[in-house]
Formats: C-alpha cells, structure tokens, sequence
C-alpha cells in the first residue's frame, strides 16, 4: 500500500519520537525527607568548592615564590606570598568559620 501523505507520516514519527523520549526520561526526584540535611549538604557541596579554589590559589602561591626566588624579584615574592596565605585562608575557611563560632 502507498502512503499518499508522506508529511503526515514524517509528522506522526517526530511525534511519536518525542512523546517516547519524555516517558522514558523522566527521572524521579529523590529529595530527601529532612530539609535540614539538604540545606547541609549544599552547604558541604559549597565549602568543597572554595576549597579547591583556595588549593588552586595555594598552588599558584607556592609558584609566584618560586620563581621569585629564581629571578630574585622581590616584588613577585611579595605578590607570592600574597596568593599563598590567601590560598591558605581560602582553602581552610569552614575550619577558621567553625574555631571562631561563625558556622
């Protein structure tokens, strides 16, 4: 049997496609049951994130010092320094925020 309606046909198809795809992608949300638990695990998530920020300041630090010492440029050293014990602050925040009541 011929198809008359090809457009139709190519219609129907990316339809039908698109309705599978919906049904079949559909995730179920799994929150948890305690607000409080999410609140801290984002705020876990948050504190991970600027951690490894500090570390990557802490390394870049520990690089400008380096090469300070290497071309004895004591401007470079200073800026070295700068960016190692800010790397510092940065990467042990949670930690200094929990010593001093802050958290």
């Amino acid at each position: 049997m011929k198809n008359n309606h090809p457009k139709i046909t190519r219609i129907f198809t990316a339809w039908a496609c698109a309705v599978l795809a919906v049904t079949f992608g559909t995730v179920p949300a799994l929150a948890a049951a305690d607000p409080l638990t999410v609140v801290n695990n984002l705020s876990d998530f948050i504190f991970s994130a600027i951690r490894a920020i500090g570390i990557i300041i802490l390394g870049w630090g520990i690089v400008q010092v380096g090469m300070s010492v290497q071309s004895h440029d004591a401007s470079q050293r200073t800026q070295g320094f700068l960016c190692l014990f800010g790397g510092l602050l940065i990467a042990f925040a949670k930690e200094i925020l929990t010593t001093i009541g802050v958290l």
